[in-house]
């Protein structure tokens, strides 16, 4: 493995690259958001969540999205909070928007394993974007009766303005308008995950991008992205720099910043804080 100790040459290198590359893949995890101050545990936990965190001694906020409540009412008082926060909510330090700038004239294209909708947000174009483990903003039929998911926002807002006592109302607790069975988030957890239409024309885009650009100078992109699912990612930018000799491959990721060794001649890593490095290559 690869370990890069002087940032200030590898950022410079980073910074050619940016500017020299054909094509831009962004492969974006959850450090990513990290850096944009969407943390899920600590200040932030306690601020939304102390009564859960009383009530259920819940960690982080994760640790909630798993839990079984014992009412509906009282499940979606915690993921309406949940949503509102992560992904209506305007949290983002400046690190999305500072990316976007970076990219907004370059032909790029993000995959990413993030659900907070911060890509979109910042500009980035939604036809460029595949959101792999889909968006907080969806919900989808429990059971799944049916391949489709559907817009939450109006009904998020309304159930984190009107909850009380750790309860949202029940004529708020929504259900599937097919079969009437619970709705549930449009997260992948297991094989109930809906791939509705949109998801798949988003996967085309990105399967098409990348045969485009086959063979060219093409820089791989990836900032924070870890090891809970690198397959999506990490693996993919891997396998692809190493059959591409104008290829590059570069690792922006607080404390997992490495590159196999068949591909260090073709590396830039850097291990440091994304938010610093993006303000640094601005």
């Amino acid at each position: 493995m690869k370990f890069t100790r002087d940032y200030s040459a590898e950022i410079d290198r980073l910074k050619k690259e940016i500017q020299t590359a054909d094509a831009i893949v962004i492969g974006a995890g959850a450090g990513l958001s990290t850096a944009a101050g969407f943390t899920y545990s600590g200040e932030r936990l306690q601020k939304y969540f102390a009564d859960f965190v009383e009530k259920y001694g819940f960690r982080d906020m994760y640790s909630g999205g798993f839990y079984s409540f014992s009412t509906l009412e009282e499940q979606w008082a915690y993921w309406s909070r949940y949503i509102y926060i992560n992904r209506y909510m305007d949290v983002d330090n400046g690190t999305y928007k500072r990316l976007f700038e970076l990219m907004k004239d370059k032909d790029y294209f993000v995959i990413t394993t993030n659900v907070d909708h911060q890509f979109q947000k910042a500009g980035f174009d939604k036809h460029r974007l595949f959101y792999t483990q889909s968006d907080y903003g969806l919900w989808q039929c429990s059971e799944p009766c049916h391949q489709k998911t559907y817009d939450n926002e109006e009904t998020v807002r309304a159930m984190f303005e009107a909850q009380k006592n750790m309860r949202v109302p029940s004529e708020l607790v929504p259900h599937c308008p097919v079969c009437g069975k619970p709705m549930s988030m449009n997260l992948r957890a297991d094989d109930t995950f809906v791939e509705d239409e949109g998801w798949h024309k988003a996967a085309e885009r990105y399967d098409e991008f990348l045969r485009r650009h086959e063979g060219l100078h093409i820089l791989f992109l990836e900032l924070g992205v870890g090891m809970n699912t690198p397959v999506i990612i990490k693996y993919p930018f891997w396998k692809m720099t190493y059959a591409n000799p104008k290829a590059v491959y570069a690792c922006l990721n607080f404390g997992e910043a490495y590159a196999p060794d068949e591909i260090a001649g073709q590396s830039i890593c850097i291990n440091g804080d994304i938010h610093e490095v993006l303000n640094v290559l601005a």
